[in-house]
């Protein structure tokens, strides 16, 4: 029998997040219709407030239109399309502009930093860190990894569209418990990347550091960063004997290929 999970939402300190969805849809055929009032958008707007999602930006032509929000953990992309594309459309045809959206659909995650800069950050997080001491970092450096075969610049595709989807996730030690043994670091390191490998996420750059982890990765479209963050608590919590090593919160952040200044007005 599988052991009950020490981390689970309702357990949770409330993490720290700035996570940021775009999608983009087109019709199926014709165009869509003007772009409507902030009135229409009110309520619309409040319903995907219940969903987790905030609306910040717009983007409407009669070929193309494009949402930029910001989300709650709990969102995975697979919900968040779901639930723009779905209200959206029902709104429509509420005021008397029925249209049909194109299957195909784009989702990207946006950040204030682009990829390249958060794979390098994640990369030099012991060169960061000042260590006096260089043959500690020397010995850090171990269990920090990077893996240009990631390619976290592609995305990941489906019958339906493609999507974007990085994560920069942060986990951090209980009362900031530092961990400087070898067996430690290792068997962290190494519950970190068997995670990832059955849970098929691809991770960019990883780092292990006494008293956090951080990982660059490219996460399943169906999982929310939420749920992502709780596989790796979980599975480093069973690898240590079900010990709560780590604080039950995170950080999870998105990035991508752009920044927020593309989809700014």
């Amino acid at each position: 029998m599988d052991p009950t999970p020490l981390y689970m939402p309702t357990n949770m300190d409330t993490p720290a997040y700035h996570l940021r969805y775009s999608w983009n849809g087109w019709p199926s055929d014709g165009t869509f219709p003007q772009q409507p009032s902030e009135e229409f958008f009110a309520l619309l707007d409040s319903d995907w407030e219940t969903d987790g999602i905030r609306r910040l930006e717009t983007q409407w032509s009669p070929q193309h239109i494009q949402f930029t929000c910001s989300v709650k953990p709990s969102v995975s992309p697979v919900l968040f399309v779901s639930r723009i594309k779905g209200r959206l459309q029902h709104a429509l045809r509420q005021a008397g502009t029925p249209i049909s959206f194109s299957r195909k659909v784009a989702f990207r995650s946006l950040g204030e930093n682009k990829r390249n800069e958060v794979e390098h950050y994640v990369a030099r997080q012991v060169t960061k860190a000042g260590f006096v001491d260089e043959r500690f970092a020397n010995f850090l450096r171990r269990f920090t990894m990077v893996n240009p075969a990631a390619r976290l610049q592609n995305p990941t595709e489906t019958n339906s569209g493609r999507y974007w989807y990085n994560l920069h996730l942060v986990l951090v030690t209980d009362s900031r418990m530092r961990f400087t043994d070898e067996c430690s670091l290792s068997l962290i390191a190494d519950m970190c990347d068997k995670v990832a490998s059955k849970k098929s996420y691809v991770v960019g750059s990883r780092a292990v550091m006494p008293d956090h982890v951080h990982f660059a990765l490219r996460g399943v479209i169906d999982e929310s960063p939420e749920e992502i963050a709780l596989a790796f608590l979980n599975n480093i919590a069973f690898e240590f004997g079900q010990k709560a090593l780590f604080r039950p919160s995170y950080y999870a952040g998105t990035f991508g290929e752009y920044d927020m200044g593309a989809v700014r007005h």
